[in-house]
């Protein structure tokens, strides 16, 4: 499980005090995922990387009982000066796994070629993002974080064998995702919350955080 007690965490801008959580509890079990709506500007990456343990909340405790992936499409821990086949086998080693089978693995679903052994700082974005994507599904994680959905690859035979390794995922582990768009959601989550004006307000059904939601934003 993943439960937040308490949990505090705000920003100074440079003119003000931007409140992202001001002392939220909640408890996501396994088997039980959730899709957390946030309008653009909430703090929606803020909270992902807190739930990753990337970011450190001002007060409150976050307990982490199960194994956790990073955010999908954040590069931290992967090294740009470096091949993804180095980035691939250095992961594997730092999550007890076996560094072929990552290799192999990550190689095959991202499809880059001959750029898997070139340096991940030369490619480009929807590479990177294609490579993260491999990384994480390659790791055996209980609880995915997906930030704003699929990565961002114009390449539909990626986009397919991924969204087909995802489905297949859903069915035996937890996927939290944060999104501003209500749409994204609804493949993922069945039990949703709305993250707003520093709170997070939970609901039994995408539908009813939806109404709350587009009442807030839309209102």
């Amino acid at each position: 499980m993943l439960e937040f007690d308490m949990v505090s965490k705000s920003f100074w801008t440079g003119t003000q005090r931007k409140v992202i959580l001001d002392r939220v509890s909640f408890r996501v079990e396994l088997g039980e995922s959730l899709g957390i709506l946030a309008p653009n500007g909430t703090g929606k990456t803020t909270l992902i990387k807190m739930m990753a343990g990337l970011e450190k909340p001002d007060e409150g405790e976050i307990r982490r009982g199960c194994r956790i992936s990073f955010p999908l499409g954040y590069m931290g821990g992967v090294v740009g000066k470096i091949s993804a086949r180095e980035n691939a086998r250095y992961i594997a080693r730092l999550y007890g796994l076996d560094p072929d089978y990552v290799e192999a693995f990550c190689r095959w679903l991202c499809g880059l070629k001959e750029y898997f052994d070139q340096p991940i700082g030369t490619y480009s974005s929807g590479m990177r993002a294609r490579f993260t994507f491999s990384l994480m599904l390659a790791l055996d994680f209980d609880i995915y974080l997906i930030d704003e959905g699929m990565p961002n690859s114009t390449d539909a035979e990626f986009n397919k064998k991924a969204g087909d390794l995802l489905a297949e995922r859903l069915r035996t582990t937890t996927i939290i995702i944060v999104s501003h768009q209500p749409k994204i959601l609804e493949k993922f989550a069945r039990k949703a919350a709305v993250l707003m004006d520093g709170k997070l307000h939970m609901f039994d059904t995408l539908e009813e955080a939806k109404q709350l939601y587009d009442y807030e934003t839309q209102g």
